[in-house]
């Protein structure tokens, strides 16, 4: 079976499983036109239609039903024949692309990416740091790295970590304007907001016996997470921050968990998570090495 026939089954099991051309470019990093003629080429070579079309959905006619059935078996023996070839070859090699919040590169990935290249020569890696949230199919990347709560889309999400979010403030700052205890005594205090990737109007207080939602008016705003940890250091205000994060300045005693008693979560009461979010369940080796790598390194605090 020649690959461009491949390829036009692929698409085709895509669009049906994504009810979209649109979502199924998207998931393929195509575009929908692409998709679009692969579908018909598929068509025309089996000489029936396989699927409606209209505005407002993709259904499959009484062949296309019969031919998905088939379809999907041969993307299965594909995928068995490829995996088995590439247990054959014990080496990963080839380049990683990805995306990281600002904030892992003064932690541990630089560690990270140092031992697995010790590990595996042949894989080079090239990683975009920003807070921002980044489309690993628009950007034609293997992954993106992301916080807080996973946003629902067709993208794939891998977790790597979970945390709590808590407050922190300089032992400078907080001499000289007070350690507030609970969220209601932070009226008056000068509050630090990330902004990335959006920008929020409450922070929501969880304890084990209250919570308490508080409408921030920030004296700073900041895209980056790294600036807002180095603004806290420098006494600039109060930081809502992740602890694995903040906690190895808590141990410098550079900065002090303020409202000790409460964390901020989710509106819903959830701690949030770091993942990684990519579009195909069938990851590279490479790709699929480096991220357990990061998942074993990964902050545990206590």
């Amino acid at each position: 079976m020649s690959t461009e026939l491949m390829w036009e089954i692929r698409v085709f099991c895509a669009v049906v499983d994504k009810h979209s051309f649109v979502t199924a470019a998207r998931m393929l990093g195509r575009s929908p036109s692409a998709v679009t003629r692969a579908v018909k080429a598929l068509e025309h070579a089996l000489g029936f239609e396989l699927l409606h079309r209209n505005q407002q959905q993709v259904s499959l006619t009484r062949a296309g039903g019969s031919y998905y059935n088939y379809a999907k078996q041969v993307l299965a023996l594909q995928d068995e024949a490829e995996d088995e070839l590439a247990g054959l070859d014990a080496v990963a090699q080839g380049w990683i692309r990805c995306t990281a919040p600002e904030s892992l590169a003064l932690t541990f990935l630089p560690a990270v990416i140092a031992a697995f290249g010790r590990r595996h020569p042949d894989v080079r890696i090239d990683v975009r740091f920003t807070d921002d949230t980044v489309d690993p199919i628009r950007e034609h990347l293997d992954f993106a790295i992301r916080g807080a709560f996973p946003l629902s889309s067709e993208l794939i999400g891998y977790p790597l970590w979970s945390y709590r979010r808590h407050l922190y403030a300089s032992p400078d700052y907080l001499a000289r304007k007070g350690t507030p205890e609970g969220p209601d005594e932070l009226s008056g205090h000068e509050l630090i907001m990330h902004t990335a990737p959006r920008i929020l109007k409450d922070w929501n207080f969880v304890a084990d016996d209250a919570q308490y939602r508080l409408k921030v008016q920030p004296r700073h705003r900041f895209n980056s997470g790294t600036a807002i940890l180095q603004a806290a250091r420098q006494g600039a205000g109060i930081a809502r921050l992740a602890d694995w994060l903040a906690e190895p300045v808590v141990q410098e005693g550079a900065l002090v968990r303020v409202c000790p008693s409460y964390r901020v979560a989710s509106s819903s009461g959830q701690d949030p998570q770091m993942h990684a979010v990519y579009a195909s369940p069938r990851l590279p080796k490479r790709v699929g090495l480096f991220l357990e790598a990061l998942r074993a390194a990964a902050p545990k605090l206590e």
